[in-house]
């Protein structure tokens, strides 16, 4: 920590699991580093003299992050979807992270789109996660592609089983999207990962199933926008709960 020559005022730290209510550890994460659990980084890094070392999952660090100095600045209302080989998410409603009561909250890769689906790892039929997200991709393409970059490429080709696929994918996306947008009301949805940085071939067809299903009153929608920390945002979201702990 002190390669740069000076100390640190604060220190956060964004992490998988659930954070714990008092925000000093990650109170549950089976099956990843589950040693680390109920781990009290305050007072580990206790030597450091920085005072609270806010812990948060990292899906809800990237969002802040992204509200700070990314996609979404000076707003108060935003989803967060990050897009890769699972799919997570996070909240920020009237400008307060949606955290639930055990930190659960924001799990959006685990909404049911059909209740007759396959299960995915937290037994949610049919999940936005098993929509689009590359762990199912060798089951949705009947073996065919293992990685969504392939995928998108063979659909940019004209490739008809691709596209299928593809489309089908972003489909179920926008399906999820509405169905978030409905319950939290954003005014900024941030997509983010490896497959929200796909750019028009994601956002042209996902753009044209938003216009034909999302609730517009008054002809409002909902800004749709690529993320823009990259695997800096979790880095960014935990230093800025580090520094709001310094005010």
């Amino acid at each position: 920590m002190g390669e740069f020559g000076v100390a640190p005022v604060g220190i956060g730290v964004a992490s998988p699991g659930l954070a714990s209510r008092d925000a000093r550890s990650i109170s549950w994460m089976q099956g990843r580093m589950q040693p680390l659990q109920h781990l009290d980084w305050t007072r580990v890094l206790a030597s450091h003299n920085v005072g609270m070392v806010p812990v948060l999952n990292d899906a809800h660090a990237a969002l802040i992050g992204e509200v700070w100095c990314g996609a979404a600045t000076d707003s108060t209302d935003v989803s967060l979807l990050t897009l890769g080989t699972g799919v997570g998410g996070a909240c920020l409603v009237d400008g307060h992270l949606l955290r639930g009561a055990i930190g659960r909250a924001g799990h959006l890769g685990h909404i049911c789109l059909d209740a007759e689906g396959t299960l995915d790892i937290v037994n949610t039929p049919g999940s936005l996660e098993e929509a689009i997200g590359e762990c199912s991709l060798p089951r949705r393409s009947e073996g065919r592609f293992e990685r969504t970059s392939t995928l998108i490429e063979a659909y940019l080709s004209g490739d008809e089983f691709a596209s299928a696929i593809w489309l089908r994918s972003v489909r179920y996306l926008a399906c999820g999207m509405v169905s978030i947008i409905n319950v939290v009301d954003p005014e900024v949805f941030i997509l983010g990962g490896g497959i929200g940085q796909a750019g028009s071939a994601l956002f042209d067809p996902l753009n044209e199933y938003l216009n034909l299903i999302e609730w517009r009153p008054t002809g409002s929608r909902v800004r749709v926008v690529s993320a823009q920390l990259g695997e800096y945002a979790g880095a960014l979201g935990a230093a800025f709960a580090s520094l709001r702990l310094l005010k």
